[in-house]
């Protein structure tokens, strides 16, 4: 079985850019956002329940209107708990399903909100990608062409970054001055490292 690795930090801290080097060295990753989206538009059960609770006119010809979705519950922390409740149990796992799947030495999970959501249960080696928060606002500003405001209100809905960073195992510093890729190459050592061990480990009587 792969060693089972988690990849977070807060939004806007550039945890796909992270991602996206372990898949170019062959690592499978898994977005939990994507499963979510993907979740909410396919599952019957939770499109009726998001329907029940948000509203009929949250789907469009069988698509969730988004931009609506996100309206509603960034503003409101109890209508995201809920939205929160309806999703996560089918994402999570859907992602031990596809983790347990794979035949790499390991595999990576991203998600945002590991330590929010209760699913780091399961991670062998939890990795954080930590950012300044004045860069964050402004990738999040420019990637999904929202105010400052409105970035600050979803940052409100994630743990502290300094207390999530003291969290994880592993911590990888994207903040335009020291370089991404030797320490994601040097973590990726580290990790198939990690990944034997626990092979010989399951394998010694």
């Amino acid at each position: 079985m792969a060693l089972h690795v988690g990849l977070t930090g807060g939004i806007g801290c550039g945890k796909s850019t992270v991602a996206s080097i372990f898949q170019v060295l062959g690592i499978p990753v898994l977005n939990a956002d994507t499963v979510a989206k993907n979740l909410m538009n396919t599952d019957p059960s939770i499109r009726s329940a998001i329907q029940q609770t948000f509203g009929m006119d949250m789907y469009t010809d069988g698509q969730l209107e988004r931009k609506k979705l996100a309206a509603l519950v960034f503003s409101n922390p109890d209508l995201l708990a809920q939205l929160n409740a309806i999703v996560h149990p089918a994402s999570i796992a859907a992602a031990i399903t596809w983790a347990n799947q794979q035949t790499t030495p390991y595999c990576v999970k991203e998600a945002a909100l590991f330590f929010e959501s209760a699913s780091a249960e399961g991670i062998d080696v939890m990795v954080g990608v930590s950012s300044p928060k004045a860069l964050r606002i402004q990738r999040v500003m420019h990637r999904d062409q929202i105010t400052r405001d409105e970035v600050i209100q979803r940052m409100q809905n994630q743990i502290d970054e300094n207390l999530k960073m003291r969290l994880c195992d592993e911590v990888v510093v994207n903040n335009n001055i020291d370089l991404l890729i030797p320490q994601v190459l040097a973590l990726h050592e580290k990790l198939l490292q990690k990944a034997a061990d626990k092979k010989l480990a399951a394998n010694t009587p």
